[in-house]
């Protein structure tokens, strides 16, 4: 599925005019789909209040179509008329079922909106969706606070945005302080871009996309996508019931040191979960003894090491061997920051003889490819890199707060100026190829900031890299499987007291499932 911009929306909707689909069909469409969605949150309409607040144009007009029909269902529907303006024909469709309206300009201290919002089961915004491109007006910003008070006071109440919560500037996701507070976003046709930004990404809730018939070969010029279920599927590798473990692909892992012995353990665990047929595990001496215990399956290759405990960079030779057997290897988790592993990464990847294995570099080998000047011009194997926004901007001389500010247009650039595949994880992640396709998750998850899911993640791409899923496909499917795996948990413990470990268990659930779903 395409994540657009507002001009591309609007060329989508010309397209299908041109199509022969009327906007007055586009419109009872969409205006259908969200009741028919409204209906299904507070499961069954019939007697239940609905507020629909109304803006002047499109986006008021979709509103009213919805109020129409949970009229027509049974609901108990007041429009609250945001804006003198209004489309005309839709208004009077409600008028003549019935539909109370109250005129904003004649509620005075927005009591009567206070009132029906505190008796509602939902709250619809229907003000202005996409086209909300300046600031909101003394009298709007007035409402909407007083409906931001009103969901503090009753947080069960359900608050849906049709298409972009109403103070949101759908391209950039730069919000007004009084911002709808959505707990579902439905958007229609397809997700904007500034649903997936922050500080907009904090006012949507879940993103729900409705179609509103569209053609859907009309998008095909458009490089973003959103990293769901159905774009995934696909991917997930076949296990045919003649397999072995030859057959599923042999991963090394260049990881861990003294300080750090949890990260190979979590990086090799999800490796296996994700599918590899065979893990070794290479790291120094000690960690190698130490995580031995938690690593029953694994094939170790203990290194030499430094005398603080990290690799040596005598292991070059051995690495080499190693990798050279290998369908893939994944290097980072836990290694440490230290002149040992800046010198192993010059001498595996970016000295003769150069290492060619499908990799997937994460963590500590990423913070030593940022020491080495114009390294991505050296680096020969197809790899995925993953830096978190700190790990970005320093191999990227920028800041963290400059990282994040235009995520997804930092990342494009990155993959394009190192010709590789890149990851900057985060709240909906973000995964570019050098080729122009960018797919972004739809996931946000706070659970998963915690020490070590970063590891997890390594193993779950280096595992699709081994059984011989090209980069991109490599990391799209398995930042969905990371993401998707942290949900399932999050269910069960909420948004704070995940462990890394605890998505292992999730891992091959997640891909099973999506081995079942329709593509």
């Amino acid at each position: 599925m395409k994540i657009v911009t507002v001009a591309q929306m609007r060329e989508l909707e010309q397209q299908a005019v041109k199509a022969g689909i009327s906007e007055e069909s586009l419109m009872e469409t969409a205006g259908l789909s969200v009741a028919r969605r409204i209906a299904q949150v507070t499961d069954g309409i019939r007697g239940k209040r609905v507020v629909v607040l109304v803006g002047p144009g499109n986006n008021g007009g979709d509103g009213m179509v919805a109020a129409r029909y949970l009229a027509d269902w049974g609901g108990l529907v007041t429009l609250y008329m945001t804006n003198g303006r209004r489309r005309g024909d839709k208004f009077e469709e409600c008028r003549a079922r019935h539909v109370r309206v109250v005129e904003a300009i004649d509620d005075i201290g927005n009591l009567e909106l206070g009132s029906y919002v505190s008796l509602a089961d939902v709250v619809v915004d229907a003000v202005l969706g996409i086209g909300n491109d300046r600031p909101l007006s003394d009298s709007l910003r007035s409402a909407f606070e007083e409906i931001a008070r009103l969901k503090e006071e009753q947080p069960w109440l359900k608050y849906i945005a049709i298409d972009v919560p109403t103070g949101l500037e759908a391209d950039t996701g730069v919000t007004d302080k009084a911002c709808f507070p959505a707990t579902i976003t439905l958007a229609l046709g397809a997700p904007k871009v500034g649903l997936y930004r922050f500080p907009g990404a904090s006012y949507v809730g879940s993103v729900e996309v409705l179609r509103i018939g569209l053609p859907e070969e009309v998008d095909g010029a458009f490089s973003l996508e959103l990293c769901d279920e159905a774009a995934v599927a696909s991917l997930v590798p076949k296990r045919p019931m003649n397999g072995h473990k030859g057959s599923f692909g042999d991963l090394l892992v260049i990881a861990g040191s003294r300080r750090f012995i949890g990260a190979p353990v979590l990086a090799t665990t999800a490796a296996y979960r994700a599918g590899a047929g065979l893990v070794t595990l290479a790291a120094p001496e000690t960690a190698s003894r130490l995580a031995g215990p938690n690593l029953a399956e694994q094939i170790h290759l203990p290194l030499p090491e430094t005398p603080e405990g990290q690799i040596a960079l005598t292991a070059s030779g051995q690495l080499h061997a190693a990798a050279g057997k290998s369908a893939a290897l994944a290097i980072g988790p836990g290694l440490g920051n230290v002149e040992s592993i800046r010198g192993l990464m010059q001498s595996l990847f970016l000295t003769e003889p150069y290492l060619e294995t499908p990799s997937v570099i994460d963590a500590d080998a990423l913070n030593a490819l940022s020491q080495a000047y114009r390294w991505w011009e050296s680096l020969k194997a197809l790899a995925v890199l993953t830096p978190h926004p700190g790990e970005m901007g320093r191999l990227l001389d920028k800041t963290v707060p400059q990282v994040q500010e235009n995520r997804v247009e930092i990342t494009q650039r990155a993959s394009v100026q190192w010709a590789q595949v890149v990851v900057l994880k985060g709240a909906h992640t973000v995964i570019a190829s050098p080729d122009g396709r960018t797919t972004v998750s739809p996931f946000a998850n706070p659970a998963l900031a915690t020490a070590g899911t970063g590891d997890v993640l390594t193993g779950i791409i280096g595992a699709l890299l081994a059984q011989g899923l090209a980069p991109y496909d490599a990391a799209r499917l398995g930042v969905y499987v990371h993401a998707a795996a942290a949900e399932r948990v999050s269910r069960r413990v909420g948004s704070s007291g995940l462990l890394a470990s605890d998505l292992h268990a999730e891992i091959p659930l997640v891909m099973d499932r999506l081995r079942y779903t329709p593509t």
